[in-house]
This record gives C-alpha cells, structure tokens and sequence, in this order.
C-alpha cells in the first residue's frame, strides 16, 4: 500500500505561504506558512500532522491489540504532542484514556505498551516516545 500528498509553496519562507493536498482529499489545498507552524497563523503545520498520525496509527494499533486479547474498547482517546526544538522534531508524547470493559491496569499497561512499540507510525519516527495511558 502507498498513500500520497502534495505540498506547493510560493514565496520566501517566512513571507510565503504553502497548501497541501492529500491522496484522499481530506485535505485539499490546505493552508500551511511559517506563522502556522512557528506562531499562532492560521493553517496546519507538519508537526500537527505528525501527531495526527500517531494518535491515529496508535490508537487503531491499541484497538487491534486489545482485540486480540479478547476485549472491545468502548472508546479510545489519544492525544499527541510532537516537540520541534533546535531545528529537530525531537519527542513524540502520547496519552490515552481508554474504557475497555473486563480489564484490568496491569493487562491494559501490557497491551497498551506493545501498542506503542508496534505501531507502524511509532517504528517510522526515530525520536523519543512516551506513552501515558490510563482506563477511564
């Protein structure tokens, strides 16, 4: 399987602006610029893609895991905050809550671990990882 997007930019960096455009067109000639990603402009930025998809990958690879188990998660809410500092992307933080009926902590802190682990998105990113998880 292959997927794919488009960025186009015009202008100077910090004065120029961008738009990205993704296979499925969910996003479809998106606004991105320098004020989105370093100041508080109006767009999306990489980083903010970035945690998206590993919110994303991580939470449908705790699903599956969880189903392999044995159990159904009622819900899964994960967060992700990716760090840009020094010109790097440096850290990816992920915290989810999850109610998932018939298990325990300890199982789900197992579960939840290989999750983060096995995650394609996870095994992509050659940064820090934390994982906080939590049952609701």
């Amino acid at each position: 399987m292959k997927r794919n997007a488009t960025a186009v930019w015009n202008g100077s960096g910090k004065e120029g602006s961008g738009n990205l455009t993704t296979q499925s067109a969910v996003l479809n000639k998106t606004q991105y610029s320098y004020k989105s990603r370093f100041e508080d402009g109006i767009g999306t930025n990489p980083e903010e893609l970035m945690a998206a998809a590993h919110a994303g990958c991580f939470t449908m690879a705790l699903t599956f895991a969880l189903n392999g188990a044995g159990f159904t998660p009622d819900e899964i809410t994960t967060d992700c905050v990716i760090t840009l500092e020094g010109g790097a992307i440096t850290k990816s933080e992920l915290s989810t809550i999850a109610k998932i009926p018939g298990i325990d902590d300890a199982k789900f802190q197992e579960i939840a671990a290989g999750a983060k682990a096995g995650c394609p998105v996870s095994k992509a990113y050659n940064m820090e990882i934390t994982l906080e998880a939590k049952l609701a």
